[in-house]
């Protein structure tokens, strides 16, 4: 067996099969305390009154930053290639109860 051997600086990053599916998410809730973030990718169905958290990514807040950065920076290339992502009127989500706990280290 041949070590595939890299450059300085590159990182091989595995996608496993189960991941590279990936999970679909219409809503992202956010929360954060002092030491992360944490980001739950939920799937609401129309006239489905119940909702399921499909993926939940716990963030440093120096990584969150960096998410945020990256994505403003895909966004941008994204319009000016197939132009401006529209945001269609939409009436606010209902409040929402999550029994969860607050935030605690």
């Amino acid at each position: 067996m041949s070590e595939k051997k890299t450059q300085p600086g590159q990182m091989n990053i595995e996608l496993p099969e189960s991941v590279a599916e990936g999970q679909y998410s219409n809503l992202a809730i956010i929360s954060h305390n002092h030491s992360e973030f944490v980001v739950d990718f939920v799937m609401m169905v129309p006239n489905v009154p119940k909702a399921k958290v499909k993926s939940r990514i716990i963030l440093s807040p120096q990584h969150a930053k960096r998410l945020m950065m990256a994505l403003a920076d895909n966004i941008k290339k994204f319009e000016q290639q197939f132009g401006v992502i529209s945001e269609p009127d939409v009436p606010p989500f209902p409040h929402m109860n999550f029994n969860t706990p607050a935030a605690q280290a």
